[in-house]
């Protein structure tokens, strides 16, 4: 649809610019998650194939599968060039990992049934049809494949910033209708067998509120929101946050889904 491609167009934009902040601010913070959801990969006898890594930002999953898996190929498929562009400077070290541009909700029919697994972390949440997504990246496993996604629900958490940013953004803007939850459905209707379908919490820390809200706006998840508003929508939209929030060190325990499916 033209809307889905404004908005994944939107996306590619926002995460060009991201990109780098990202890296140095986000990646190591959501690093516990990353683990989490290539473990259920590395500790699985997988069948042959590539390992397929939708979604994959600035690649960190990368260095963690090729420890295990030194000789298989890994791919990456980000929308972002400049996500792309780091993810291929991490990857360098490694010939059989490669980094592409492309479109992670609509897989390349090469992938079709010939992946052994699909691994994905906090990306599935940002795509425009995240059921129809799931089932993508099921139809790219083979027999025996196990796909593993963690993402973001729609609460992560009843206060912390990504609460309070939720808070002042829905104060102003629409927040849109709630999607119906149906991944374990999509799942086991899609013929695969659901092994794992539960909430992972781990503590994340920021110098104080304005670190953590320069750092969402310029360098993370509300990039695309900064772009779409423009400056003096996002300096208010600043200047409320920081009311709320508390001063001094903030730590929080956002809770991410992490769904693990074989074939």
């Amino acid at each position: 649809m033209p809307e889905d491609s404004e908005r994944l167009a939107r996306l590619a934009r926002a995460w060009d610019d991201a990109a780098a902040g990202y890296d140095a601010y986000f990646v190591p913070r959501f690093a516990p998650w990353v683990e989490l959801a290539v473990s259920a990969v590395v500790e699985a006898d997988l069948p042959d194939g590539p390992i397929l890594v939708p979604c994959c930002g600035t690649f960190p999953e990368a260095e963690l599968l090729v420890e295990r898996f030194p000789d298989r190929e890994i791919a990456g498929i980000d929308l972002s060039d400049g996500m792309v562009a780091r993810a291929r400077e991490r990857t360098s070290p490694w010939p059989n990992v490669t980094a592409i541009v492309g479109d992670a909700a609509t897989l390349d029919p090469r992938w079709s049934g010939e992946c052994a697994a699909v691994v994905s972390v906090f990306g599935l949440q940002q795509l425009p049809d995240p059921g129809l997504v799931m089932r993508s990246w099921l139809d790219a496993l083979g027999p025996g494949g196990r796909l593993s996604v963690v993402f973001w629900p729609e609460k992560t958490e009843t206060d912390g910033p990504f609460a309070l940013m939720s808070e002042v953004v829905r104060g102003r803007l629409s927040a849109g209708e709630a999607r119906p939850d149906r991944f374990a459905e999509i799942v086991t209707g899609h013929g695969a067998a659901l092994e794992r379908d539960e909430f992972v919490s781990y503590p994340m820390t920021h110098a104080d509120a304005s670190t953590f809200f320069d750092a969402f706006t310029r360098s993370g998840p509300a990039r695309a929101l900064a772009l779409a508003q423009g400056d003096a929508f996002m300096d208010s939209l600043r200047e409320e946050f920081l009311r709320l929030a508390p001063s001094g060190e903030w730590v929080h325990h956002p809770q991410a889904r992490l769904i693990v499916a074989h074939r």
